[in-house]
């Protein structure tokens, strides 16, 4: 994802007072504090730690793809870290069941010497999930996630436990070893706003890889943030406001991805046999107004819109068979709706 200039629009924010305005510079100078603290241990990787922001301050969940040894788990934890947040890493296995997430209940005796049923939480119970390798675990496990992702609460032998704020998940699917897997279908798939991809370093940057991690302890992170200020600057980017033709081209750029109804340009036909739902054009505004937030603009501009395109549409669509064969890929399709639509 590229930078783009600062553009602070003269446009008041909803709230009609100054507060918001003075939040949002607030938030553009946390945000620069953010990627300069990971950057003492994280070494490249600022698009996806952009996205990453982008998500959890927009309160929705992400993809993380990428092959082995490119510092998803480092990245995550480290994000966790400058935020004071709790942070958990689950490795998914083919033996995982729904209640190694969730918790349960065991049987332990009191003070009275009586026995008696307590919860014990599972390892969703923290404000950062890091879910290592979904598709490597059975469809009931990921069912158990999607679902607590979903409600932000988990039941166990019907009772409800209400999972900390904030809550994000991060899934990792090992895009290399495919034999034994289970792939998460569409329609899961759909419940990240974004997909994250993280790319091999460049070689002055795996030179760096190479000299961080090999000497001395890593550093420990300042905590930029309380939990107050999170749950404050997640809540100012909902108020966000929008210009109403941005919410029409939105709709009108998600609605170019399905071939089935006669919006799709005749170029994207023979590529795409199932294009993006509802859910992508709410993601896209509210991924756009994370955007403009983070870059300290008081409204949403065109080019968020654009810059969140790739990431929240190239999961939903479905590629035909003649795509996959050409070597196609899900985010040249998007690239190129994005830069027919300007």
């Amino acid at each position: 994802m590229t930078e783009s200039p600062t553009i602070h629009s003269s446009e008041p924010i909803p709230k009609g007072d100054a507060d918001d305005a003075a939040a949002v510079d607030r938030l553009h100078a946390t945000y620069a504090q953010l990627r300069e603290e990971l950057s003492r241990v994280i070494v490249g990787q600022a698009s996806a730690i952009e996205e990453l922001a982008i998500c959890f301050f927009a309160k929705r969940n992400a993809l993380l793809v990428g092959v082995p040894g490119l510092a998803k788990t480092l990245l995550v934890g480290k994000f966790a870290e400058t935020l004071s947040l709790s942070f958990s890493r689950v490795q998914f296995t083919p033996d995982l069941m729904p209640m190694d997430i969730t918790g349960t209940d065991i049987l332990q005796e009191n003070a009275e010497g009586r026995r008696e049923f307590h919860f014990m939480a599972g390892p969703i119970f923290a404000n950062i999930v890091l879910a290592d390798e979904i598709n490597r675990a059975p469809p009931k496990t990921q069912a158990a996630l999607l679902e607590a992702m979903q409600e932000g609460n988990v039941t166990v032998l019907g009772k409800e436990y209400r999972l900390p704020a904030p809550f994000m998940v991060l899934a990792t699917q090992n895009p290399v070893e495919q034999e034994g897997t289970y792939p998460l279908p569409e329609a899961q798939l759909d419940r990240f706003m974004s997909i994250i991809e993280l790319g091999y370093p460049s070689e002055d940057e795996e030179v760096e890889i190479a000299r961080l991690t090999t000497g001395a302890e890593q550093p420990n992170l300042e905590a930029l943030l309380s939990l107050e200020q999170i749950v404050g600057f997640q809540d100012l980017v909902r108020r966000i406001p929008v210009p109403e033709h941005l919410y029409r081209y939105a709709a009108q750029l998600v609605r170019k991805t399905r071939p089935g109804e006669g919006t799709a340009p005749d170029w994207l036909l023979p590529l795409v046999s199932w294009g993006a739902g509802p859910r992508a054009v709410q993601s896209l505004v509210l991924g756009a107004k994370s955007r403009a937030a983070l870059h300290g603009s008081y409204q949403v501009r065109k080019c968020d819109i654009q810059a969140m395109a790739p990431s929240v549409l190239s999961h939903r669509i479905v590629l035909t068979f003649a795509a996959q064969a050409e070597r196609m890929t899900a985010r040249r399709i998007i690239d190129r709706l994005v830069q027919g639509s300007d």
